[in-house]
């Protein structure tokens, strides 16, 4: 996850702020017991032997959060418009979050991150504030080999146990969990318009147009974000809606999947078996 939103009037990518270089006294010595051995893993039992016979072991559950402050921005009651204060604050929270998950998955020596999740907790002491959480299962290859990714941090995928296991089958690798995210005012109705449609079937284009552009832009970020991992393409794409705290005319889309690319042209996934009748 490389990628920033960029600014509509210069182009030029929103860089996230700083990124965190240390972990928690707590978190260390956790990550220190799985060092010496133990593991610990939120795949179920199936996923956990299907990881393990594609070969990778896992080495420990890992985490990341952020508490973010969301700031205010000024919409228009009858403009149609990104937010865009709230676009970088909804992708700096979740970065950094990933961020930390990625560094326990360093500490561990990891190739990448299995299983990833992404949540967002909301809290009575913070109605602006949202806790922004990150976890998985990180993984290391059994025979040596290294699976990092293009810009050399450990990989991280959101697909399930069966769903790693086929697309490694197919000669493809995960190389992050990418997303993007637009945060989005979709202007009122006026009364006129309110009354025009009144009883009939018609096409209310100004909520379109609006939804249509703010997923494309969510859409257009996550693919930069493959391009800069030098991906090959995109499975598991997702497109989420939530309106959060902010009512029902600002809308959050977000866009996640797994950036894959091609390493081998060997396909091991078994054929089905044919069936034949004897009936006649």
């Amino acid at each position: 996850m490389t990628a920033a939103p960029k600014n509509e009037t210069t182009g030029e990518s929103e860089k996230p702020t700083a990124l965190p270089t240390d972990l928690p006294k707590d978190a260390s010595r956790r990550l220190k017991e799985l060092e010496d051995g133990l593991f610990t893993s939120d795949l179920s039992v199936n996923e956990f032997l299907l990881v393990k016979e594609v070969g990778f072991h896992p080495l420990g559950f890992v985490m990341g959060s952020s508490i973010y402050h969301t700031g205010l921005q000024v919409r228009k009651f009858t403009k149609s418009e990104e937010l865009t204060k709230l676009t970088e604050a909804m992708y700096n929270a979740r970065e950094l979050a990933m961020t930390r998950m990625e560094e326990e998955a360093d500490e561990l020596g990891a190739d990448g991150v299995v299983g990833v999740r992404l949540d967002v907790n909301y809290y009575e002491w913070g109605n602006d504030a949202a806790e922004f959480i990150a976890m998985g299962t990180a993984v290391k290859a059994e025979n040596g080999q290294s699976y990092r990714n293009k810009v050399g941090k450990p990989f991280t995928s959101d697909l399930s146990g069966q769903d790693f296991w086929t697309i490694m089958q197919t000669g493809h690798v995960p190389q992050g969990l990418v997303m993007g995210t637009c945060v989005y005012h979709i202007a009122h109705r006026g009364l006129g318009q309110a009354i025009s449609s009144m009883g009939q079937n018609v096409e209310l284009p100004n909520f379109t147009q609006a939804l249509y552009e703010a997923r494309e832009l969510a859409m257009t970020r996550m693919q930069d974000e493959a391009n800069e991992l030098g991906a090959s393409g995109i499975v598991g794409v997702r497109l989420e809606e939530k309106s959060h705290q902010w009512g029902s005319h600002t809308i959050e889309f977000l866009s996640l999947g797994t950036a894959v690319t091609k390493t081998s042209a060997e396909v091991t996934l078994p054929r089905p078996t044919t069936i034949i009748s004897l009936d006649n």
